[in-house]
């Protein structure tokens, strides 16, 4: 990669330039993200996976670059117009804005008023004017009318007027595609009112009721939040809103003949009327409605990147929210009319039966239910409930109290985001072929109690209720993230090679869906994995594959008891060294943390081993293969809560987060309808949802405000 963009990368991400290209060198080396953060730290400098993701992200950003320059640099050859100059500028630039502003002057374009002007014979007269060679304008321009000797050929224009105007019409286009004009505008309507107002179609529309506080809306561009941008993007591409800045045409005109007089010199008397002339068409027509687009969209970018960190902060606690662990787990989806769908799973999430029960109207089989569910907790060794949070969840869960559960049973609330989408996913039926959508969704329920990770992996994060704008945002952007998301969170709780899905196999550092599916097929045609040397029997997985997700893998009892930690097979010599200078044997010193305080780490240090690689080690071998997830805790909601109806200003409540945004948090307190625990409740201006408080966490609340009509639910934090 070239220095230009090494030294760009860096700056952007807070390294150094040596960083970025040894990152630049793996990632060309086929090199993962999980595996270059975790495994490489010496090379890297300790970056985190998010910078090396980040890395990875502008590498890919500026080879794309690199090819648009290519394509570039030969169209303006072919044009005739490429000097060392012009190339210089072009190679150097790291902006992709100021890359196409260069090209411009030459990009392909539709037919327009400068190209008619031309056609006709009249550029010759506007470089008269560009350059400043003519005192009177008028004079000259009487040459390039009809008839004219001097017009070799071409039709000319019907008059001495008719010619200027077609002379500023080409001046106009010229400064529209000067690269510093531009520039400049940039940097005046960024700091420029964003101005929003209703639409004819808003005013008796329902569907436009969302919208009504930007109804009249004025706001600058550079201190307007993301949700705020993207909830008026949304609402004009409906057809709700216009929007416009609000540009200050006087002040950018002056701006825009500086920049002329500054680049050709200041032209005098009638020469200097027409310029000016051309200068407000050229603003007014071409550069406004241009570069206004483009810094609404740069804030869009903008937003897009703030909301997908947040998205992807949510999903990150949302997958790595505690487990209950293997527990052999009874899931309800709970329902009025058509009953609860109940799962009963053993404790690697296998179904055992499945029913339905009735305990609430109309049926109201109480007594029924309350008989079935005993004999299953009984019959199926149950230790823990799942209880979906949707429709009849409260009364479910009262229900539940009422059944005499076996000691250390406890029933938990789950969320049942995304269920009914996995239910009906190719990933279901494949794992459920005979069974409906409801045992799906049921069972999903379960797992997702049993190891949220595992389970929430099969469902697109778009669906599982986090976020925000998520279908207004740059897709390929969010998708990356995402992806990246969810790899991080795999490879950092590592994976049972010998109980693992396809599907969570598939986010483990180099391995992908179709080695996952080998991976799966030897397991079933072999039994359990005994070393993570055999996986390089596996079809298609070669020394690099098995180098990058080996460390992420662990195997159970396995006869080396490094196999289940997160030390990389690279390493398992150097785990050797220590136990041989501690005088015992690999397997007393694994999970011996007296033992491994022992250990003077800078005595392992050598080759590209260094100080970071070998205290990873030692960390592990005194917890080897850590979950480090916290362990799941009991919640219970307000027992006399069951309706808005119910909210009375001032009363406490506990919640749980469920959605975190730019604007606030969204809390469930027991009702159908979320609270908002709006950032304002969270401290001074300018703080953090995201600091105060994390997806799924148990907090407390008072009620600030009820409105009934709408639903609307206020909440602060006590």
């Amino acid at each position: 990669m070239k220095e230009i963009y090494l030294r760009q990368i860096a700056v952007t991400v807070g390294a150094k330039v040596w960083q970025i290209e040894n990152c630049a060198d793996m990632f060309a080396n086929g090199d993962t993200i999980p595996f270059i953060s975790r495994y490489r730290k010496e090379k890297t400098g300790g970056m985190d996976d998010a910078t090396v993701a980040e890395v990875k992200h502008w590498i890919d950003v500026f080879d794309e670059m690199e090819k648009r320059k290519a394509t570039i640099l030969k169209n303006i050859e072919e044009a005739g117009a490429l000097t060392d100059e012009l190339r210089g500028r072009i190679e150097a630039c790291v902006n992709s804005t100021e890359l196409e502003d260069i090209y411009l002057p030459w990009r392909p374009k539709r037919r327009t008023r400068a190209t008619a002007a031309k056609e006709i014979g009249l550029e010759p007269l506007a470089d008269l004017m560009w350059n400043l060679r003519t005192r009177d304008p008028l004079a000259s321009a009487k040459a390039y009318v009809k008839g004219s000797p001097s017009l070799k050929g071409k039709a000319g224009a019907e008059d001495a007027e008719a010619a200027l105007a077609g002379a500023r019409d080409i001046i106009a286009e010229r400064l529209s595609e000067t690269a510093a004009i531009r520039s400049d505008l940039r940097s005046i309507f960024r700091s420029r009112r964003l101005e929003a107002k209703a639409t004819k179609a808003a005013k008796d529309n329902p569907d436009a009721a969302k919208y009504r506080s930007y109804f009249d809306f004025k706001m600058p561009l550079d201190r307007m939040p993301s949700h705020n941008l993207l909830a008026i993007l949304r609402a004009e591409s409906e057809g709700f809103l216009t929007i416009g800045l609000d540009s200050d045409a006087e002040k950018c005109g002056d701006k825009i003949y500086y920049d002329f007089c500054q680049a050709q010199g200041y032209p005098g008397g009638a020469l200097a009327g027409q310029i000016k002339e051309a200068v407000a068409d050229s603003f007014k027509r071409l550069l406004e409605p241009s570069v206004s687009g483009e810094v609404i969209r740069e804030a869009k970018e903008r937003a897009d990147v703030e909301s997908i960190r947040i998205f992807g902060e949510n999903l990150r606690q949302l997958l790595l929210q505690a487990p209950v662990g293997e527990k052999r787990t009874m899931a309800v989806d709970p329902g009025f009319r058509n009953g609860c769908k109940i799962a009963c799973l053993d404790e690697r999430g296998d179904l055992l039966y499945h029913t339905i029960i009735f305990p609430h109207p109309p049926q109201n089989e109480k007594v029924k239910s309350l008989m079935a569910v005993q004999s299953m907790l009984e019959k199926y060794g149950i230790e823990a409930i799942a209880i979906g949070n949707g429709t009849a969840s409260r009364e479910t869960e009262d229900f539940f109290r009422k059944v005499h559960l076996p000691d250390g049973c406890k029933v938990w609330t789950v969320s049942e985001d995304g269920a009914s989408i996995y239910s009906a996913s190719d990933i279901a039926r494949e794992e459920f072929p005979g069974e409906d959508v409801t045992v799906r969704g049921a069972v999903s329920i379960g797992r997702r109690l049993m190891d949220p990770l595992s389970e929430l992996v099969k469902i697109d994060p778009k669906n599982l209720g986090i976020g925000q704008y998520q279908h207004d945002v740059d897709q390929a952007l969010l998708k990356e993230k995402l992806d990246n998301t969810v790899e991080s969170c795999v490879n950092s709780v590592g994976v049972n090679l010998n109980t693992a899905s396809p599907w969570l196999l598939a986010y483990v550092s180099g391995i992908g869906p179709v080695l996952a599916g080998n991976i799966v097929a030897w397991r079933s045609g072999n039994g359990a994995f005994r070393s993570r040397a055999e996986l390089l029997k596996v079809p298609r997985l070669g020394p690099k594959a098995y180098e990058q997700c080996a460390g992420f893998l662990r195997i159970r009892d396995a006869e080396n008891p490094l196999d289940g930690s997160a030390v990389h097979p690279e390493s398992y010599h150097i785990v050797d060294e220590m136990a041989r200078s501690l005088g015992v044997t690999t397997r007393e010193l694994v999970g011996n943390a007296q033992l491994c305080s022992k250990l003077r780490p800078e005595d392992f240090v050598g080759g590209e081993v260094g100080l970071p690689t070998v205290n990873d080690i030692i960390k592990e071998l005194a917890k080897p293969g850590l979950d480090p997830r916290e362990s799941a805790s009991e919640f219970s909601f307000a027992d006399d809560i069951h309706d808005i109806e119910d909210l009375r200003t001032g009363m406490e409540l506990p919640g749980i987060v469920t959605n975190i945004t730019a604007f606030g948090a969204f809390v469930d307190i027991g009702l159908h309808d979320n609270g908002l625990l709006h950032v304002s409740q969270m401290g001074p201006r300018g703080t953090n949802p995201a600091s105060v408080v994390k997806l799924h966490q148990q907090i407390k609340v008072k009620v600030l405000g009820v409105d009934t009509d709408r639903r609307r639910i206020s909440l602060g934090l006590v």
